[in-house]
């Protein structure tokens, strides 16, 4: 597979670009957020509602590093005291995903200003997403009703929300929430790999005895498919997992997630919506590349020094194909970042989803295309 590697020049050239957009965004999205997916390329705004919105205000802390200006702090420390509204009146919080919402924008906003509204925050949010765990397979419910059969499962993407977790343990003191964290990541780990490397969306557990049921998907092509997002969950999960167990488990399965993902990518490099696709006309995910490339720079900080710089070689390569099929370049094209996003894709062996923005911008998709960069062009401390 040739294809060439994006320079940190490149990348800080990329950043540029992107924050230029974003420029031209903050008059429209301060006091609202981007809705999850474009509509025809274009974000409409939206309240702070879904699991989607704390990317938004992410993109405004990366372009604060990048550029320094004073506007994209202030507008990200404006969205901070939404955020903090949010938890304190439950807007939509009856869920797991509080590291997607509050960990790039009141965890980076405490890590880059201090900000005390960030960290109370982004506390409350750890606390919600503790109430999740069930100690009855030892694991944090993904949606619905605490307890409920139906919905008594882990997914994957949930590695990315346990850094609030370890994050609020480190700011307290309290080891509950670090052991919370623990366990979730054991039990992913135990039920989530396949015996090729690929990966389950979502798995079930026996309410009553916490065993094992069933894996299956949510937004994939089928259940014994590999969902490309999903799979890129597991790519940088365990990447994050690793930096806060140092349990070399992690890297091995790191190993085997990372190589599935890879081996199915594209001539292009830009995997479909689904990893069953190889070559043909379905949809494209850009944000599960963006999401997978920074897993691998984050495993290579831990790395021997020629495996490090296999994936890091692997990262640059992801960033220039997206910058070069995926990245919008023009603000009359797009008011987002990172075109041809999947949100979710219908399928004849999964009728679950409906399609929605298919072929569209996302915002995790911006988010993660421009902490690649940042990764790509710097030293940079994670809000992970």
């Amino acid at each position: 597979m040739q294809y060439r590697a994006m320079t940190p020049a490149e990348a800080g050239q990329a950043l540029d670009a992107a924050c230029g957009i974003l420029r031209g965004n903050l008059a429209r999205f301060t006091d609202k957020f981007q809705y999850s997916n474009s509509e025809n390329q274009f974000y409409a705004p939206s309240e702070n509602l879904e699991w989607t919105t704390g990317f938004c205000t992410g993109e405004y802390w990366l372009a604060w590093e990048h550029t320094g200006e004073a506007a994209f702090e202030a507008a990200a420390l404006r969205q901070v005291d939404s955020f903090m509204d949010r938890i304190r009146r439950r807007v939509d919080v009856d869920h797991h995903d509080m590291g997607f919402l509050y960990t790039p924008s009141c965890v980076a906003a405490y890590k880059l200003t201090g900000s005390e509204t960030g960290r109370d925050a982004a506390l409350l949010a750890a606390d919600n997403l503790l109430s999740r765990f069930q100690q009855k397979g030892q694991f944090l419910q993904a949606w619905g009703a605490l307890g409920a059969r139906d919905n008594y499962r882990l997914i994957i993407d949930c590695l990315l929300n346990l850094p609030l977790l370890y994050w609020a343990g480190e700011v307290t003191g309290e080891e509950k929430y670090r052991a919370a964290a623990l366990a979730h990541t054991k039990t992913s780990m135990a039920n989530l790999v396949r015996p090729d490397h690929s990966t389950y969306h979502t798995f079930f557990f026996d309410p009553e005895t916490g065993a094992p049921l069933r894996g299956s998907t949510q937004q994939g092509y089928k259940d014994g498919s590999a969902w490309a997002r999903g799979q890129a969950w597991g790519v940088y999960g365990m990447a994050l997992s690793y930096r806060y167990t140092r349990d070399e488990a992690c890297i091995g399965l790191f190993r085997d997630v990372t190589g599935y993902f890879i081996e199915r990518l594209p001539e292009d490099l830009v995997p479909y919506w689904d990893l069953t696709f190889t070559d043909g006309s379905e949809p494209r995910d850009s944000s599960a590349s963006a999401i997978a490339a920074c897993g691998m720079l984050e495993m290579a900080r831990y790395l021997p020094a020629e495996e490090a710089a296999y994936y890091t070689d692997m990262a640059q390569k992801l960033a220039w194909a997206l910058w070069e099929h995926c990245a919008v370049k023009d603000a009359r094209v797009s008011n987002g970042l990172l075109l041809h996003g999947v949100y979710a894709k219908n399928s004849p062996y999964n009728p679950i989803p409906q399609d929605r923005g298919v072929d569209e911008c996302n915002t995790w998709g911006d988010y993660f295309y421009m902490e690649l960069l940042t990764r790509l062009a710097k030293r940079w401390a994670p809000y992970w």
